[in-house]
Formats: structure tokens, sequence, C-alpha cells
């Protein structure tokens, strides 16, 4: 079993997104699935936060430098290009892109790395964990 294979979730809601709080590109991802979930099947925890640090060590991400994100769906912690893929394709109008998961991850994640190793540099970092607008609020589970 490859490191980023998907790993357990039971106990955990489908539907939970762990991504990196203080990365722009992240937070933008969030703000994405956001505008695009008009279902609100999916909730959001910062790494940063201390469920997400808990989270993160379980399924073997290093919660002081993480190297992907992760969803929870089927029981199951998706982590990398399955991450990604799995989000576009539950979401209305990407769920075609579900597809390149027949695309074996060894040929996916490496450009998932590229993203994730140069995410700071091209997008940029804040200090804090984005904040979510009142009424997206209720999906942010610290």
């Amino acid at each position: 079993m490859s490191r980023w294979s998907p790993r357990d979730a039971q106990g955990e809601p489908d539907g939970l997104i762990l991504f990196d709080g203080v990365c722009v590109f992240c937070s933008r991802w969030v703000r994405f699935v956001i505008d695009h979930d008009p279902e609100r099947r999916f909730t959001f925890t910062p790494i940063q936060s201390e469920r997400g640090r808990r989270l993160a060590e379980r399924f073997g991400i290093n919660p002081d430098a993480p190297e992907t994100n992760a969803v929870i769906w089927n029981g199951k912690a998706w982590l990398k290009s399955d991450a990604a893929l799995t989000v576009l394709g539950a979401l209305p109008g990407t769920r075609l892109m579900a597809i390149l998961k027949r695309i074996p991850r060894p040929l996916r994640d490496p450009f998932y790395d590229l993203i994730a190793r140069n995410r700071y540099r091209i997008f940029g970092r804040t200090d804090t964990c984005m904040v979510p607008s009142p009424a997206d609020r209720e999906r942010f589970r610290p």
C-alpha cells in the first residue's frame, strides 16, 4: 500500500475536507467547493486547527508541513489527486472530472505534487487561516 493510498476514516463525516488553512490556493479551493456545492455536502477543517492536526496525523499528513489535503468520502480519507478528483466528481458541473481517476495514481500525483510543493511561492500564504463568511460559517468544523 502506498503512503498516499486511501485510509479508513470510519467515525468521520462524509464530505469533510481537511485543508491547509494558511495556503491561498487551498483557501481558493475551499471557496470553489462552497460556490459549486448547492447541496452543501462538504464541510471544512483547516489542518492548523486542533481537530485538523489530529486528523492530519491520523491520515499520515504532517500537520506542520502538509503535502496534501484530504476528503472523507464513503468512509475513507482520500489524499492528493484522489481527494481533488473525489470532490470534483461529487459537484454538479464538474462530475466528469472524476473520470481522471481512471488514470493510475502514480501518473496523476506528480502533477498534484508539483502544485503542492510550489503553492506558497506561486499563490501565497497568509499568517492566519481563512475566515468564512457568516453564511458559510456552519460548514467549518475547527
